[in-house]
């Protein structure tokens, strides 16, 4: 009995990913992340403290490439804020950048 495979990041994926998590904990936003391999998909979720639920879930669906896209990020809640077929985009919804304000 061959054994199941498991949907995963691969490096190029995980660089991304792990670029806006480290702004994030240079902010102090967030403390801690745990990745699961499940069969269908692929989870890094991003936590402000381990005790906690997860504040998002980055989420790669290879099963939605077609139609909305592997990739996802979802809120505690539930709520998906954004879908979409590049990773980049997708973590724009919760990479909060500094940004240059006019004075």
């Amino acid at each position: 009995m061959p054994a199941a495979s498991s949907v995963s990041f691969n490096r190029s994926e995980l660089n991304e990913i792990l670029k806006v998590y480290g702004r994030m904990v240079a902010a102090g936003e967030w403390r801690d992340y745990a990745i699961d391999a499940l069969r269908e998909k692929a989870v890094f979720s991003v936590f402000r403290r381990a005790s906690e639920a997860p504040l998002y879930r980055i989420e790669k669906n290879p099963r939605l490439a077609r139609r909305q896209g592997a990739y996802s990020v979802v809120s505690t809640t539930g709520l998906i804020l954004k879908r979409g077929h590049d990773l980049a985009r997708v973590l724009g919804a919760i990479d909060k950048r500094l940004r240059l304000v006019d004075a």
